[in-house]
C-alpha cells in the first residue's frame, strides 16, 4: 500500500476503521499506515493563489510561511496573514449567537461568554497539482482487483466493488474544498447557541474554490500531545465537554465530523471574566450608557450591557510554552497546574471537517427501529432487525445465533441498568462488530463510521478520565432530544410513537440512575440484596 501511493495508504486507513469486515489483526496493522503525501512545489500554490484572489502573490499576505504545516494525500496546508483590505467583515463576527434568557440581564449574568473574533492569520490548504487524475487513475485500478476478489467464494457478503465505490466517494467529496468550507459553517452555525467551550475554524468562503481552502488559522496543541503526557486538572474537563460536543453531532444535528482522532482535535486556553469583571460591565452599562445608542429623536438611550469577552490575549504565549515542555511531563504538569489556579479553562477546536456522516431517511429510519429495540431490552428483536436491515441479508451466517448473541448483550447492559458508568461501550461495541463480522452482517457504511467514532471518542474519553461515564454526558441530550421529538412537528411527523415511547423509557432509566447514584453509594447492592422490595 505504501508502495503504491498516497490514494492506496488512504484506502488502508479506510480499511483498518472497518473492523465489521476484516479481522482484527489486519486492522490493526493497517492503522500503522500514516498518510504523508510528497509536497508540490510552492510555485504550484503561488500560482492557484493568484489565480484565485486575481492580484498577485505579494497583495494578498502580509506574511507567508512557504514550508507547508503538513502534507497529505489531497493536500497540503500552509501558515499565512492575510493582508486586512481582503477580509470581508462578515468574517469577523462572533461566534456564539446573543440571547437574553433573563431580560435585561441576561447577556451578563446568565450567558457564557463569546469566544475571541478569528483574526487576519489563516490557513491555506491548497489541493495537490493533478491530485484529480492520480485518484481517478487509481480507483480504476481498485475496482479492478476488487471485482476479482468479489468471485472468490465466501468474499460475496463483502462486497468490496460497492466498498470501492463508497472510498471513491468519500475521496471525490474531499478532491472539491468547498465541501469542507460548508461543512465548517454547518458547525459552527450549530454549536453557536450552545454553552460549551467548542469551537470550529471558520472559512473565507469568499475565497475558497474547489482546489482552494482559506480558513481560520487554530494556534493550539494536539491532543495527542495530552493523551501521552496527561491533562492533569483539565482530564475530566477535556474528556466530558469532547464527549458533549460528540453527542451533540450524533443525536441533536445529524451530522457528525467523521474523522475524529487525536490530531484533528486540538486544545487551547482562555481565561473566563471574573465576577468583579462582570459586576464591572454591569455597572458601567447601566450608569455609564454609550451615547452611541440613544435612539434618533432625542430620547434617553436604553442601558445595554454588552458581552465581557473571554481573554485569549495569552493564548498563544501557553500554547508555546507547553509545546516547548511537551518532551517533559513533569514540567507539563506543573504548568498546567499553574493556569488551573490561574483560572485558565481549556477550549476545543476540532479541525479537519472534510468528512462528515449524515443519516439519510432510510438510514434514519433504520436507526430509530434500532433505537427502540435497545431501549425496550429487546435484544434479540435488535439482532434480527440488524440482519434485516442488511446490505446482503441473504448472505448473513447463521443469524438465529447471531440475534441470541445480541440478546445476551443488551440482557448485560440490562443487569446493570443503576451502573452504566461502569460499563465500556467501546468494549461492548467492539463484540457487536466481532458477531457482525463472524456472521456476515453487512452493516451500512454510515452506521460503521458512528459506530467508530464512538469507539474511539469513549477509548479517548476513559484514557484522560477512568471515571468517564458515557451515559451520564447523554442525559442532557437526551432531555433535549425528547422536547424536540414532543414540540417539533418536523421531528414528530417522522417518529412513531412507539419510538417516542422507547425514549422517554431510557430517558427515565437515566434519570433514576442518576437520582439514585448521588443518594446512595452502590445501587446494584440494593438490587442484589432486595433491599428495594424486600420479601416479607
Amino acid at each position: 500500500m505504501e508502495a503504491a501511493g498516497p490514494t492506496f495508504v488512504k484506502l488502508a486507513q479506510w480499511a483498518a476503521s472497518r473492523v465489521d469486515l476484516f479481522p482484527a489483526a489486519l486492522c490493526d496493522r493497517l492503522a500503522m499506515l500514516h498518510s504523508q503525501g510528497t509536497p508540490h512545489p510552492i510555485s504550484y500554490t503561488r500560482h492557484v493563489i493568484q489565480r484565485v484572489f486575481r492580484r498577485p502573490f505579494d497583495d494578498v499576505f502580509d506574511s507567508f510561511d512557504p514550508v507547508p504545516i503538513g502534507s497529505g494525500a489531497i493536500a497540503q496546508v500552509y501558515r499565512a496573514t492575510l493582508k486586512q483590505d481582503i477580509i470581508p467583515p462578515a468574517y469577523l463576527g462572533p461566534r456564539r449567537t446573543r440571547k437574553s434568557p433573563g431580560g435585561a440581564l441576561g447577556p451578563v449574568i446568565l450567558q457564557d461568554p463569546i469566544p475571541s473574533v478569528p483574526t487576519a492569520s489563516v490557513a491555506i490548504k491548497v489541493l495537490h497539482p493533478h491530485v484529480a487524475t492520480t485518484i481517478a487513475r487509481d480507483l480504476r485500478i481498485m475496482d479492478l482487483f476488487a471485482r476479482i476478489i468479489n468471485v472468490l467464494p465466501g468474499m460475496q457478503w463483502i462486497s468490496l466493488p460497492e466498498e470501492v465505490a463508497a472510498f471513491g466517494s468519500m475521496m471525490h467529496q474531499q478532491l472539491d474544498l468547498r465541501h469542507e468550507a460548508d461543512n465548517l459553517s454547518i458547525f459552527e452555525a450549530h454549536f453557536a447557541p450552545r454553552r460549551v467551550p467548542v469551537t470550529f475554524p471558520r472559512p473565507l468562503k469568499l475565497w475558497s474554490t474547489s482546489e482552494l481552502l482559506v480558513e481560520e488559522y487554530m494556534n493550539a496543541l494536539p491532543l495527542e500531545l495530552f493523551l501521552r503526557n496527561g491533562g492533569g486538572p483539565f482530564d475530566y474537563q477535556i474528556a466530558t465537554v469532547g464527549l458533549d460536543a460528540f453527542l451533540n453531532m450524533l443525536l441533536l444535528d445529524n451530522f457528525v465530523h467523521a474523522d475524529l482522532h487525536p490530531g484533528n482535535i486540538m486544545i487551547k486556553f482562555s481565561r473566563p471574566p471574573t465576577t468583579r469583571q462582570l459586576l464591572a460591565n454591569m455597572y458601567a452599562a447601566l450608569f455609564h450608557p454609550d451615547p452611541v445608542a440613544a435612539a434618533s429623536d432625542g430620547s434617553h438611550a436604553t442601558p445595554h450591557l454588552s458581552m465581557t469577552a473571554a481573554d485569549y490575549s495569552d493564548s498563544d504565549s501557553i500554547v508555546a510554552r507547553l509545546r516547548s515542555l511537551s518532551a517533559s511531563p513533569s514540567a507539563w504538569h506543573a504548568e498546567l497546574t499553574d493556569l488551573h489556579r490561574a483560572g485558565y479553562v481549556p477550549e476545543i477546536v476540532f479541525i479537519d471537517a472534510g468528512l462528515v456522516t449524515t443519516l439519510d431517511e432510510r438510514n434514519r429510519a433504520n436507526f430509530l427501529d434500532l433505537f427502540r429495540a435497545v431501549a425496550e431490552f429487546d435484544g434479540y428483536r435488535t439482532g434480527q432487525l440488524m440482519v434485516a436491515r442488511s446490505r446482503t441479508p441473504h448472505l448473513a451466517r447463521d443469524p438465529e445465533t447471531f440475534a441470541l448473541k445480541m440478546q445476551h448483550l443488551v440482557l448485560r447492559v440490562k443487569r446493570k441498568t443503576f451502573s452504566l458508568g461502569q460499563i465500556r461501550i467501546a468494549d461492548l461495541l467492539g463484540e457487536v462488530l466481532r458477531n457482525v463480522r463472524v456472521h456476515h452482517v453487512k452493516m451500512e457504511g454510515d452506521f460503521i463510521n458512528t459506530v467508530i467514532s464512538i469507539l474511539l471518542l469513549e477509548g479517548i474519553g476513559r484514557q484522560l478520565d477512568p471515571d468517564l461515564d458515557l451515559f451520564a454526558s447523554a442525559l442532557p441530550m437526551l432531555r433535549t432530544l425528547g422536547a424536540q421529538m414532543a414540540t417539533r412537528e418536523s421531528v414528530t411527523k417522522d417518529l412513531p410513537t412507539s419510538n417516542l415511547g422507547a425514549f422517554l423509557k431510557i430517558w427515565v432509566w437515566v434519570e433514576a440512575r442518576s437520582f439514585i447514584s448521588s443518594a446512595i453509594v452502590n445501587a446494584d447492592d440494593l438490587i442484589r440484596y432486595d433491599m428495594l422490595s424486600p420479601s416479607i
